[in-house]
C-alpha cells in the first residue's frame, strides 16, 4: 500500500472520530418508495436524482487502439 493511500485512510479515520461523518461521502441515488427518482430538467442548478443535489463525475473510458 502506498504512503499516500495509508495517510488518506488515517485522515479519514480521524475525521470520522472527530466529526462523526464520512470525510468524502459516496454519492447516492435518490429514491421514492423503493424506486429511483428522476431529475427535473426545469431546475438547472439542482439534480433531484441524487441525494445532495449533485451527480458524480463520469469516468472517462479508455479508447481502444485499432491497428
Amino acid at each position: 500500500m502506498s504512503d499516500l493511500k495509508r495517510f488518506n485512510e488515517l485522515v479519514d479515520d480521524i475525521w470520522e472520530m472527530v466529526f462523526g461523518t464520512e470525510r468524502r461521502p459516496k454519492p447516492k441515488r435518490a429514491r421514492s418508495k423503493g424506486r429511483y427518482k428522476a431529475d427535473d430538467k426545469s431546475t438547472k442548478d439542482v439534480n433531484e436524482a441524487w441525494v445532495g443535489g449533485k451527480a458524480p463525475k463520469k469516468k472517462s473510458r479508455r479508447k481502444k487502439k485499432w491497428n
